[in-house]
């Protein structure tokens, strides 16, 4: 089955930190490969901008960045997409180069302004817009992740942004939201009949989210040592999948509606008790340094590894907890969601037989797909023997790989375009996950707590399997 190619109209994008990482690694290859598929249209324009380089420079950039991270691409089609791009010279703090850059979009045009930069510029950059004119009714705002390192700047942020853009106009994005496995979150949920009736505290044991990286923090140390794994990862990534799970059934399926009802969810999130919380930070393996002396801080207490069990209280999760879990060099690059069914009440095929949970697994990465472990008669002569065997729920079979293998950037960069802020969080959202967050991470500062160590290739500390104080379900293996 063919994905119907549907391309949106020419439009504006100012990339500001155009050579850096993300822009690289992400931004540039997304919007070519949009082009490439002709749903970004020859009208349109890429406007880079930064305090050095030129517009030679940034094509040469493009051009490295392209090669490198999409496969086969075609010379004719590359030279193509480079005529769309430009580059305007400017600092954030300054006066210089925002005229030029005012003269370079079009007001007839949509124009997304997409902030590949510090969190710090996001303010100064907003209101830099609005004071040269380049902002109007059809500007949008495109903000990375974190925004705010706190509910105090999390709110200031917002309140800089809205001096010149209104909240339908700020796209704060989240790239797990816009993962192929994470929009089936909600097909399968809201377009199917057999989950809905049982996706709640009288069927659900438990429910696990886990992001584990194989990486450390080698390389970016400074900055992650000032935030941890809490605000790097949980308050985010981690709650947004949490809300995807625990949420309402929208009246809609429409960015306020969606979002109306993750709000819902993170106002109903308990106060988590601190014998449900373990941090943790790894330690040295062999020529691969400790948490901190990859962080440059030897006398460090941030969290490279955080586990901690919410609880929801509304009447359809009352009861069941959300186990949350990520962390560093740990055993495997894995991004989970796993539904945990809760077990039969009675088992008619006599003592001895072993009955696991079923369990709906969503995996974001490596490999994106849907599986639900399932207990089956064991094939073969010799009475009722049961096993556990997963059965495939993945789409690529029945549909194809057309459109699996998109980018999660692509998908965000066209609703941005579009104007769908589904996939995007809203200001009074981003400051409730705050809300929740702050006094978690101001009792760990408060107590000065050295965070438990944990060796690399392994699952985190042992202790964080004290969260189920006793209960019988466990962290699922990450492999």
């Amino acid at each position: 089955m063919r994905s119907k190619v549907i391309p949106v109209e020419p439009f504006d994008l100012v990339l500001f930190g155009a050579t850096g990482d993300l822009s690289r690694r992400e931004i540039i290859p997304s919007l070519y490969r949009r082009f490439a598929g002709k749903q970004v249209l020859p009208g349109s324009k890429i406007i880079g901008a930064s305090r050095s380089g030129n517009t030679d420079s940034f094509l040469e950039f493009a051009r490295a960045s392209i090669s490198k991270r999409c496969k086969d691409p075609d010379p004719g089609t590359i030279d193509d997409f480079l005529k769309l791009l430009s580059f305007v010279p400017l600092d954030a703090r300054l006066d210089a180069g925002w005229p030029e850059l005012r003269q370079a979009i079009r007001s007839d045009r949509i124009q997304a302004y997409y902030l590949s930069v510090s969190p710090s510029l996001f303010g100064p950059i907003a209101e830099r817009i609005g004071g040269c004119g380049a902002a109007n009714r059809s500007s949008r705002i495109v903000l990375e992740k974190p925004f705010g390192y706190d509910l105090e700047s999390a709110r200031s942020l917002n309140a800089s942004l809205l001096k010149t853009f209104s909240e339908s106009q700020i796209y704060r994005t989240d790239h797990y939201l816009a993962k192929e496995t994470v929009q089936n979150l909600m097909a399968i949920r809201f377009a199917n009949a057999f989950f809905e009736p049982i996706w709640n505290n009288k069927y659900v044991e438990n429910v696990q989210i886990t992001v584990a990286e194989s990486i450390g923090v080698k390389g970016r140390g400074e900055y992650y040592d000032s935030v941890g794994a809490m605000r790097d990862m949980v308050q985010n990534h981690l709650m947004q999948l949490l809300c995807l799970v625990a949420m309402e059934p929208p009246w809609v399926y429409e960015p306020d509606a969606v979002r109306d009802e993750k709000l819902k969810v993170i106002k109903s999130l308990e106060i988590v008790r601190p014998e449900y919380i373990v941090r943790g930070q790894y330690l040295a393996d062999g020529d691969r340094g400790s948490y901190r002396e990859d962080a440059g801080n030897p006398d460090s207490k941030t969290e490279s590894f955080v586990a901690l069990r919410c609880n929801i209280a509304n009447w359809r999760w009352a009861g069941t907890p959300f186990y949350l879990r990520t962390g560093k060099r740990l055993r495997a690059r894995v991004s989970e969601v796993a539904i945990v069914f809760k077990k039969l009440p009675h088992l008619i095929f006599g003592k001895g037989k072993k009955i696991y949970n079923n369990v709906l697994v969503l995996r974001l990465q490596p490999d994106e797909g849907i599986t639900m472990n399932v207990m089956i008669k064991e094939p073969g002569l010799g009475g009722m023997r049961l096993e556990q065997v997963p059965l495939d729920m993945s789409f690529s079979d029945a549909l194809g790989s057309d459109g699996l293998s998109a980018s999660a950037y692509e998908r965000l960069i066209l609703d941005v375009i579009r104007g769908n802020q589904t996939l995007f969080m809203r200001g009074d959202e981003v400051e409730a996950a705050w809300a929740w967050a702050d006094p978690i991470i101001s009792q760990w500062e408060e107590n000065g707590e050295t965070p438990e160590s944990y060796s690399q290739n392994s699952e985190g500390p042992r202790e964080s399997v004290d969260i189920f104080y006793g209960e019988t379900p466990k962290w699922r293996p990450i492999e």
